[in-house]
């Protein structure tokens, strides 16, 4: 073997105003702790309770920055958290 893969998630968060924020992370958890405490930069933005609307695993790097960067660039949330839903650990 040779070493752990990591494990890169990107998720989509939903605020009470109903605004979206992609984001990716290998620290699932800990970062969706960090969001419902206000605890990032990110949250301290959104407004009310948020809400994990979607998310797909990757085990490369590579490839969930691209997926990251593609959702934004659509600006169609609908659309991104479909193909979220769609991939592998969605």
């Amino acid at each position: 073997g040779g070493g752990t893969s990591m494990q890169h998630w990107v998720y989509i968060l939903k605020d009470a105003t109903g605004s979206d924020e992609i984001r990716v992370t290998t620290e699932f958890r800990s970062r969706w702790a960090q969001h419902q405490s206000g605890g990032t930069q990110t949250t301290r933005r959104m407004t009310g309770e948020l809400t994990l609307v979607a998310s797909a695993v990757f085990e490369d790097r590579h490839a969930a920055a691209l997926v990251e960067r593609q959702l934004k660039r659509w600006k169609n949330p609908i659309k991104a958290i479909a193909l979220l839903k769609s991939l592998p650990g969605g």
